[in-house]
């Protein structure tokens, strides 16, 4: 049985880590470099790095920093943000990175998945997947959570998977930042109707979310940011209190 993975998310804007709520209200949460560090101290499974206004202010990922992130690290990177062409992806994955996360690209532009997925190999590509609740459903955003697209979030990860995602990223913008647990039906459906890894985010706050997520969904990873960047839970406690209740996680 596969291990259920732990990964922290340096969410980076203008070279800083930065954490918001719902997408909104942004503040600093330290320096990348020496997080990254403390999270392979803390034996966190991975490490995300999203360039959250790359593709907003319309430029490419910080490559140098994700190379200085990428230099102090020993465990799997990915790396999103600003990521429109194959070029693109090459230059991040030769600074470093392991994977990379595409997302408002993938979405306009299925066929990237494909490339990137023919080029590197489908375990090289993530599609991240922002997702609001609407009336009782479930819908995609692009342009960092700011452009409706009316696609239902279901059916765009099933479109994802087939068209050469290894990997999903599913954050719901309604839980996001709000420590208030991760969206559990969302996760649930998207988990269950792919073949492909699912990383839960948005939400976390406790030790009881991450139980829960892996206990009441078949994702395969949850990710979180300003309760680990602000110390609020630690990593290896966290694992300790997941494999005491049964769920297999790397120690």
């Amino acid at each position: 049985m596969l291990k259920k993975r732990i990964i922290p998310c340096l969410d980076i804007r203008d070279g800083r880590t930065v954490k918001g709520v719902n997408f909104i209200d942004i503040r600093d949460a330290g320096d990348p470099v020496e997080l990254a560090g403390r999270y392979v101290d803390q034996r966190a499974d991975e490490l995300v790095f999203l360039d959250i206004t790359a593709t907003v202010e319309k430029r490419k990922t910080l490559a140098e920093l994700v190379r200085r992130i990428a230099e102090e690290i020993n465990i799997p990177f990915t790396v999103g943000g600003g990521i429109e062409t194959i070029d693109d992806v090459a230059a991040l994955l030769n600074v470093g990175a392991d994977k990379v996360s595409i997302n408002s690209s993938a979405f306009r532009n299925p066929q990237l998945i494909t490339q990137v997925s023919k080029q590197f190999g489908s375990q090289c590509v993530v599609v991240a997947i922002d997702t609001r609740m609407v009336n009782n459903e479930w819908f995609v955003l692009i342009d960092g959570g700011r452009t409706p697209t009316g696609v239902r979030t279901k059916d765009w990860a099933l479109t994802a998977e087939r068209h050469g995602a290894g990997e999903i990223l599913l954050t719901s913008m309604n839980a996001d930042g709000t420590e208030s647990g991760f969206s559990l039906g969302i996760t649930s459906e998207v988990s269950n109707i792919v073949s492909i890894p699912v990383i839960a985010s948005g939400g976390a706050g406790t030790m009881d979310h991450f139980r829960d997520v892996f206990m009441k969904t078949s994702c395969s990873a949850a990710l979180a940011a300003s309760i680990f960047h602000y110390g609020e839970i630690e990593i290896p406690e966290l694992k300790k209190y997941l494999a005491a209740r049964g769920i297999n996680v790397r120690i």
